[in-house]
């Protein structure tokens, strides 16, 4: 219309041209605007997800629209996301026919502990002819927290007692010594220990049956979390603190289904936190209260004190869980002693963390000299991980080296192996 203007100076007739081309143009659009801003037109709009979020995790996110004109829209859905998410380019994009309710989801992936403080629901409407856009806000402000991963609580739960931590299912151990919880009498099958033969109850029923025994219960498990600058080192958006502390949520849930005391020790340069070991009802709420608030320490970690308090604190030998992390053999060589007293005293699993980025960096394809010292080096420094291993294991402490996103499947199962095999 407007090239058509400038050009009606050269030929006057264009003007009616013009004119009949804006009446053809304005008449849709005034249709559109009375329909989109028809004082009936009325949709609703909510938001569901759980009732706390899980770190690391990807929750879900359920939004329900409600259409109750008798005119179908195209929509465009902009939920307003927490600051901390970071995400600038939400948008939905969808068609809600008249008169329907639909459901769509999201699915959001928070990566610190803390509040999470969501905003309004804003839709903007437009019809078949799309010519106009209608922006309707409604009000959804909420405040959710994110709490230590519940989602991978009751997952790995499940695989626990289902005996599929492992891709082929956990082999079952030989179990070495003996355990005084009887379960019950069976019947003998090929590989029972022929000294648990029940001789009366063989003699009654003409065949060999073998009393039954069940893993020991009541027993301590700590889980000691070294909040120092070493746990600081960040893998996939969490640190390596916040993979602790989510293996921490999920081991000590199958501990207590083991009917197992679980307590917690956090520590930097002091000592943070402190649960003794039980079995209460509520001790797993309030190990997850505990974890919510922790928070990353840039000093070093005094593992001297943390031996004292284990000295006079623990009572009876447990099983202690200490997650940390090691990037330099003075740094092994100076908690090693330390180690070995809290070996002694009790039965000590150290878990720490193997580098992915140098073990990414020592299997890139190398073009240039460059290249091939940047090689060297990242191979040195990643085997040397598995040197510190082996330093650990040779005075009797057991030891898990893993990479982050492993954390909680390695320590699950080393804990179940020690079960099994009877070790506390």
């Amino acid at each position: 219309c407007c090239i058509l203007m400038g050009l009606r100076f050269l030929w006057a007739p264009l003007f009616y041209v013009v004119l009949a081309l804006t009446v053809v143009f304005v008449i849709p659009v005034i249709t559109d605007i009375a329909v989109l801003f028809h004082p009936l037109i009325r949709l609703s709009a909510t938001r569901r997800h759980a009732k706390v979020l899980s770190l690391g995790d990807e929750n879900y996110v359920f939004l329900s629209i409600k259409n109750n004109t008798r005119f179908g829209f195209g929509l465009k859905i902009i939920d307003e996301l927490p600051d901390k998410l970071q995400r600038r380019d939400f948008k939905l994009l969808r068609f809600l026919p008249a008169f329907q309710q639909q459901r769509y989801h999201y699915t959001i992936r928070p990566t610190e502990r803390g509040t999470y403080s969501f905003g309004d629901i804003r839709i903007f409407i437009k019809s078949r002819l799309g010519l106009i856009e209608r922006l309707l806000i409604i009000e959804a402000e909420e405040t959710v927290a994110c709490y230590p991963s519940v989602i991978q609580m009751k997952k790995f739960e499940l695989k626990a007692f289902q005996r599929t931590l492992l891709p082929g299912g956990i082999k079952k151990l030989r179990k070495l010594g003996n355990s005084y919880e009887f379960e019950q009498i069976k019947e003998y099958v090929t590989g029972d220990d022929y000294r648990s033969i029940n001789w009366r109850a063989t003699g009654k029923l003409n065949r060999l049956m073998v009393d039954q025994y069940e893993d020991e219960k009541s027993q301590q498990v700590y889980c000691i979390i070294d909040k120092s600058r070493n746990m600081l080192m960040p893998f996939n958006g969490l640190s390596l603190l916040d993979y602790a502390i989510n293996t921490t949520l999920c081991l000590s849930n199958i501990a207590l289904q083991k009917q197992d005391k679980v307590g917690l020790i956090s520590f930097s340069h002091k000592i943070d936190a402190l649960i003794k070991a039980e079995k209460r009802l509520n001790q797993l709420n309030t190990i997850n209260e505990l974890l919510y608030h922790q928070e990353e320490d840039e000093t070093e970690a005094n593992y001297e004190l943390l031996y004292q308090l284990v000295r006079y604190f623990v009572k009876g030998r447990s099983l202690l869980i200490l997650y940390t992390n090691f990037e330099s053999r003075y740094a092994i060589q100076r908690v090693l002693p330390v180690l070995r007293k809290l070996n002694r005293l009790h039965l000590l699993v150290v878990v720490f963390f193997e580098n992915v980025a140098l073990q990414q960096e020592s299997q890139k394809p190398t073009k240039h000299l460059y290249d091939i010292y940047r090689q060297t080096l990242a191979s040195h420094y990643h085997q040397e991980k598995f040197q510190f291993l082996k330093e650990i294991n040779q005075y009797g402490i057991h030891a898990i080296i893993t990479p982050p996103e492993e954390l909680t499947v390695n320590a699950i199962n080393k804990y179940l192996e020690i079960k099994s095999r009877r070790l506390i």
